[in-house]
């Protein structure tokens, strides 16, 4: 799959936006056909995701499973998006429904509510979804908090080891709503790659650039990395250690050939 950094969602109904929002550098860009747009522009939010979606390659966020709205939305884009990124998923049953009606489609299972987190595994492991992601702004208001790192590290952990134990790939972060907060936003999508998150969503264009820079390794991880697997190779794989006394294993060797496959391609 392709390495997606940064998330860009746009709202469906908002004609100019959608016009602007492939222009800016987004791995990959949402067209949002739920709650950014309001109930009595849903039909025309779809026709107008449609049109785009038919030249553009871009992934839809649907309505949530197991509606008649998001049947309708399924019925519309479900052969012309690259990909569908559900909302709300609480269970396996969400996606299989999904999938029945969008076959060999990629689904992005997004969890945000308690329900979702201890059903993390279950979704993950269901052979239709693609991948999971994290509503956080959603899950506070299920849990009835203001959100935080602190106050939601283990349901973000949870979703991080459940993707990894189904073996899919690492989750993608939730949004950052203070747009003009870079420094937060930086924080924040530190603090997500840190607990093994890979990517995050964003909800501006001023977001994208900070959003790709986190989750791309920087010089000095790059030539650790190499270290690393030049040292590892040069011992046969037998454990060895660096020049400042780093101690390297296979465990290790694997974790810098990790780095330089998921956040790269090796180069910098």
């Amino acid at each position: 799959m392709e390495k997606l950094r940064a998330w860009l969602f746009a709202p469906g109904h908002n004609e100019k936006l959608l016009s602007k929002v492939f222009t800016v550098g987004a791995d990959a860009v949402v067209l949002d056909l739920e709650d950014a747009v309001p109930n009595d522009l849903k039909d025309r939010a779809r026709e107008l995701v449609r049109e785009v979606a038919a030249s553009q390659r871009c992934w839809v966020r649907v309505n949530r499973p197991v509606t008649q709205t998001c049947e309708r939305d399924l019925a519309e884009l479900a052969g012309v998006a690259i990909g569908l990124r559900l909302p709300k998923v609480e269970s396996a049953a969400d996606v299989a429904w999904v999938a029945e009606r969008a076959p060999n489609v990629a689904l992005d299972c997004s969890i945000e509510s308690a329900r979702g987190v201890l059903a993390a595994f279950e979704i993950a492991n269901s052979p239709a979804c693609t991948l999971l992601s994290y509503g956080g702004v959603d899950l506070a208001l299920d849990l009835g908090i203001s959100g935080g790192e602190l106050e939601t590290l283990t349901s973000r952990s949870l979703i991080v080891l459940a993707a990894r134990a189904a073996g899919k790939p690492p989750p993608s972060d939730g949004v950052h709503t203070l747009i003009d907060d870079d420094i937060g936003l930086r924080r924040e999508a530190e603090g997500a790659r840190s607990l093994g998150f890979f990517g995050k969503s964003a909800i501006h264009p001023r977001q994208v650039p900070i959003i790709k820079e986190v989750f791309t390794p920087t010089t000095e991880e790059v030539e650790w990395a190499n270290r690393v697997l030049s040292a590892f190779d040069a011992s046969g794989g037998a454990a060895t250690k660096l020049p400042n006394g780093e101690f390297v294993d296979t465990a290790v060797a694997e974790r810098a050939r990790q780095l330089l496959g998921r956040f790269s391609d090796g180069t910098h």
